[in-house]
């Protein structure tokens, strides 16, 4: 039985592909096609993202995808905050029939450690 949400997570990791934020950055270098999904919650997607980033909240992600993504085949990169939220959504994803879907171990923590590109919105600047 699942107890707790990192239990939650520990088992939906289970049964998805993950990445590093080493090999987004290499894809993006290498102009490799794909999604790049934000499912951070809409105040921290405003403040600040993974440039080029689409933002689908994970409250949101499972009702909306179909409007955003047509194609069940499309390699779909989802990243959060840490890496638990995104791997909760690629598992639902999956569950819906899309086939190609990762999620970013580390999410936008290690994005920002590693010094990723990033946009922002400046009226989140104090």
């Amino acid at each position: 039985m699942v107890n707790t949400f990192h239990e939650l997570c520990a088992e939906s990791k289970k049964n998805i592909k993950e990445c590093t934020v080493e090999d987004v950055l290499k894809m993006l270098n290498e102009n490799e096609d794909f999604v790049l999904i934000d499912v951070r919650e809409d105040n921290e997607f405003k403040k600040a993202r993974i440039k080029g980033s689409k933002h689908i909240g994970r409250g949101i992600i499972e009702r909306d995808i179909h409007l955003h993504i047509h194609n069940h085949d499309k390699k779909l990169v989802l990243y959060c905050g840490g890496g638990f939220r995104s791997a909760l959504a690629a598992e639902s994803l999956q569950k819906m029939g899309y086939t190609n879907v990762i999620s970013m171990d580390g999410g936008w923590r290690r994005w920002n450690q590693l010094g990723g590109e990033i946009e922002t919105s400046p009226e989140y600047f104090e």
